[in-house]
């Protein structure tokens, strides 16, 4: 019994620990940043050394296994009549040691300063006519690069070797030091999935960082125009990136810091879809007519046929578990102090128009 008290009065002082932290870190942000970040990114990048041993997620498996041990365990338990209390303090544990080593090696990156801040970039608010120049602008870079990008017989297209994408989607980080050193860090592949990939994709999830193993993954099914760029945002949370929205901008920089043209089609198709999506819900007029003003220009053809495949491979997928998953990943975001939840995977347009104005007009 007192072992058992023990262990409850320990994780109860862990769980404070996170709360204290979460707590100090939304307060007083200057005084942790950019120290904390960097010790972030050293603990990572030590974990993602640690499971790069295997090409597929790790995490995942590990969690079946702890599942089929607890359920296990709990069985044995009842059937031998054992202490409950000490079997759910183990448990309660060994849950709160995770959370800890979580939140005090990575989550607490959710309250870092604006990268917009970190790398220079002057963000404001912008009008319709800026949102609508800056999505013409990605169409056309988009449309020059879709010719490029690998396809088959029938002009779909393909990524042949995921692997090497997902080396260098872990790698693409690395030419952007020099000018932007908040990516330094782990350069490791990004992992496919091992177990439960097809189930994320039922519940509208394409790639997830997972801090306690350091791995970035995404499941295997994700069509392949957005695949690179997928990859890229999950390496960023690796380096330190919380926030979606950044992460999103990161992987932006990240697939045009390639010479790759399946990672340079990948990111402006991506900054399109993006700033297409906020001027259609701003101007569906105006947004109807520039989709369809450059229609006789064969690079702008392939991107509306690559969207339309890439909607049809998420369309496959729909489910009532989506809705769910959406509420989850909300309430997550929210308790991080991203206010607009899900919705800040959008705001990256406020970036993108930014990187507009001041890097291609």
């Amino acid at each position: 019994m007192k072992k058992a008290l023990r262990r409850i009065v320990i994780a109860a002082v862990l769980f404070a620990l996170d709360g204290a932290g979460m707590w100090a870190f939304r307060r007083w942000p200057e005084l942790f940043f950019p120290a904390f970040r960097r010790f972030s990114k050293v603990w990572i990048g030590f974990l993602a050394a640690l499971t790069s041993f295997f090409p597929y997620s790790l995490w995942d498996i590990g969690a079946l296994l702890l599942s089929i041990l607890l359920i296990g365990s709990l069985i044995h338990v009842l059937l031998r009549k054992r202490s409950l209390l000490n079997w759910l303090s183990i448990v309660v544990l060994c849950i709160s040691l995770l959370c800890f080593e979580a939140t005090g090696g990575w989550l607490l990156n959710h309250y870092a300063p604006k990268l917009s801040a970190e790398i220079a970039l002057p963000v404001r608010e912008y009008s319709k006519e800026e949102l609508a120049a800056a999505t013409e602008a990605y169409l056309l870079k988009a449309a020059e690069y879709a010719s490029l990008t690998e396809r088959n017989e029938a002009g779909r297209a393909v990524i042949s070797d995921i692997s090497a994408v997902a080396r260098k989607a872990g790698a693409s980080y690395g030419a952007l030091t020099d000018r932007y050193p908040v990516f330094a860090g782990s350069q490791r592949p990004v992992k496919r999935f091992s177990l439960i990939g097809e189930y994320l994709m039922y519940n509208g999830i394409i790639g997830m960082f997972m801090p306690v193993t350091g791995e970035a993954s995404v499941p295997s099914s994700v069509p392949p125009v957005p695949l690179p760029f997928t990859m890229c945002h999950e390496a960023a949370h690796r380096l330190g990136i919380a926030s979606e929205q950044e992460a999103n901008f990161a992987a932006f920089l990240a697939c045009l810091g390639t010479d790759d043209p399946q990672f340079l089609y990948s990111g402006y198709s991506s900054a399109f879809s993006y700033c297409f999506s906020s001027l259609y819900q701003a101007d569906p007029k105006l947004g109807y007519e520039l989709y369809h003003r450059y229609d006789e220009l064969p690079g702008v053809q392939l991107v509306q046929r690559d969207r339309q495949d890439t909607s049809a491979v998420y369309d496959s997928y729909a489910s009532p578990l989506k809705e769910v998953s959406d509420q989850v990943n909300d309430t997550y975001l929210k308790t991080f102090s991203q206010e607009s939840g899900i919705r800040s995977y959008g705001e990256v347009t406020d970036y993108l128009i930014a990187w507009y104005l001041t890097e291609m007009k």
